[in-house]
């Protein structure tokens, strides 16, 4: 029998056992009592949550040692009582969404309108099975354990809102992305024909626009061809986000849906508002739509817009190529997105095949000395006569901050603002070929506002659709969830997974190994940098271990997390 495991809030206990918390806390420290092996409860746990299966509620006086526990994940305690473990045999773990019926008792049920509608009349097994889940994990050896699932997305047979009570909100967080206007006309869209919802509206403007701005009125015949738009027609924004005024206006408003489009700050907002949402006990289900043009949200294969990112940045490495091309020592360098994680200058160069040399912030690089970057370049030019370079923004650095003075400024997201790097490498590659007294021309090419702006390709609008359709489906079945797809499936994952860790190119596998192999570039990492990198690499894609979690599920986190959702093929 599968069951969950659920921790009330941090402040549940707290009135009665705040003293003797603290106290057999350090006692219990000081002992070294291994996780795995929890004393008894010495207080009674209270009454299970509702769940559709069987529960175990655990009392935080359940574990011997708290605080090693709290420095082991970042899960924290008031988060703990969010998060839903169910175990099965063979070491197999679902990693469950948060559900309506989770604080919300006696809520009634509505038999599917998509039972009776005409375009889904010929799907066979259109419901998907509430069992079925997507393993976090794809490649297995034959003893493996089964390991960390999560819940397939897809239309569930009984709903928890009539068509008539829904009233659906939309709102766009972020910088801009190919495809935000397509998950919204398909939000609206599938809301209107799948679920005869006719109360739809726009958030205008981010997450002040909940407070700060009227609600737009969302109809299909309104978005009917504002996916070939780029941006977004609800505007966006960074920062604006104050919970507790969101939820009222969600409130009083009577909204009970809620799906969010953006990026990693935006589902960690996504997340604050259902907790808020669930302590006043609203029926209200929460569904963010993952987005970010650089590719680095956790668990999921790709988000939306990567695609149509990577192929416009080709007419960008063309041109840098024709330009390079057409002069003696001609060099084009291209700035491409990437903050944090090198996936659009990684795939854009392997596509193309026209580059020399490809930077990310993943594998850092040094300019002078033997096998430095200035010197490959000297020797490409020799060789060749051109030369294209392709650097993410989040590149190097370090390098400018030793060189330039630099300040911890963010912008309203909290995203510490760059220096340019393309500029910064124009500069030293030119004074190094003045020293040299050797004739060259650079073109720096900086395409990244045309990049984010366009409308998405015929593969991101595929794929807009898809991510939309499941966002709807699971709101509708009472789910609160960031829904992505996991090895070619669309699943339910909770909002701590996928903003807990930044998915980063791994410079120990066999992509950049091929990219390497495709620039004939030097990788520039010593032994260090690489033991470095695969420890950093070990840790980075270690999920949080959720509080509670039995020793079976904490060796299901750890085996998860030995292959990344965008692994290796």
């Amino acid at each position: 029998m599968a069951s969950h495991i659920i921790l009330p809030p941090e402040d549940a206990d707290e009135n009665h056992h705040q003293e003797e918390d603290g106290e057999e806390e350090e006692e219990r420290e000081e002992l070294g009592h291994d996780v795995g092996e929890r004393a008894p409860p010495e207080h009674p746990p209270k009454a299970a949550l509702p769940f559709s299966a069987t529960c175990v509620r655990i009392s935080r006086d359940s574990y011997p040692n708290l605080r090693a526990l709290r420095n082991a994940s970042s899960v924290s305690l008031a988060d703990a009582a969010y998060v839903k473990i169910s175990e099965g045999d063979f070491g197999y773990v679902l990693d469950d969404v948060p559900h309506l019926t989770d604080y919300v008792p006696d809520i009634p049920t509505y038999p599917n309108p998509l039972q009776d509608h005409p375009a889904y009349s010929t799907v066979k097994q259109y419901f998907v099975n509430e069992d079925d889940t997507v393993p976090q994990k794809v490649v297995v050896q034959k003893n493996s354990r089964r390991g960390v699932h999560f819940r397939r997305a897809g239309p569930r047979q009984r709903i928890y809102f009539g068509p008539d009570e829904v009233k659906a909100c939309i709102v766009t967080c972020g910088g801009l992305c190919p495809g935000l206007n397509t998950v919204i006309r398909e939000l609206v869209c599938g809301l209107s024909h799948m679920y005869n919802v006719n109360s739809i509206f726009g958030i205008q403007n981010g997450y002040k626009g909940f407070y700060s701005s009227n609600y737009l009125p969302l109809t299909p015949k309104s978005v009917n061809d504002i996916h070939k738009r780029g941006g977004t027609v609800l505007g966006t924004s960074r920062g604006g986000h104050d919970t507790k005024k969101i939820v009222d206006n969600i409130q009083d408003r009577g909204i009970n849906q809620v799906y969010i489009i953006g990026g990693d700050g935006t589902q960690k907002g996504a997340y604050e508002i259902f907790k808020e949402i669930r302590k006043r006990g609203l029926k209200v289900s929460v569904a963010g739509v993952p987005k970010t043009i650089d590719n680095d949200i956790a668990i999921i294969d790709k988000s939306f817009g990567f695609d149509t990112a990577v192929e416009e940045a080709q007419r960008a490495i063309d041109s840098a190529h024709v330009e390079a091309c057409s002069a003696e020592n001609g060099i084009g360098l291209v700035k491409l997105m990437g903050r944090y994680s090198g996936f659009i200058a990684m795939y854009a160069t392997l596509a193309s095949r026209d580059v020399d040399c490809c930077l990310i912030p993943e594998s850092p690089f040094y300019m002078d000395g033997e096998g430095g970057l200035l010197q490959y370049i000297e020797r490409r030019l020799k060789e060749n006569k051109h030369m294209v370079i392709v650097v993410a923004e989040g590149a190097g650095q370090d390098l400018i901050a030793k060189s330039i003075a630099k300040s911890d400024q963010q912008d309203a997201s909290g995203n510490k603002l760059l220096l340019d790097i393309g500029l910064w490498l124009t500069h030293k590659i030119k004074d190094y070929f003045k020293s040299k007294k050797m004739e060259m021309t650079i073109k720096y090419i900086d395409p990244t506002y045309m990049i984010r702006a366009i409308p998405s390709n015929a593969s991101d609008n595929v794929y807009c659709t898809l991510l939309a359709h499941s966002a709807i489906h699971g709101a509708m079945a009472g789910y609160s969830f960031t829904v992505g797809m996991v090895n070619g499936r669309h699943t339910f994952i909770p909002f701590y997974r996928v903003t807990s860790t930044r998915n980063k190119v791994k410079v120990t596998d066999r992509m950049w190994a091929r990219l390497l192999s495709s620039t004939n570039q030097p990788s520039f990492l010593s032994q260090k940098d690489i033991d470095e990198a695969s420890e950093a690499d070990r840790h980075a894609n270690r999920p949080p271990l959720p509080m509670g979690a039995s020793h079976r599920v904490a060796s299901s986190f750890e085996q998860s997390a030995s292959t990344s959702s965008n692994g290796e093929i």
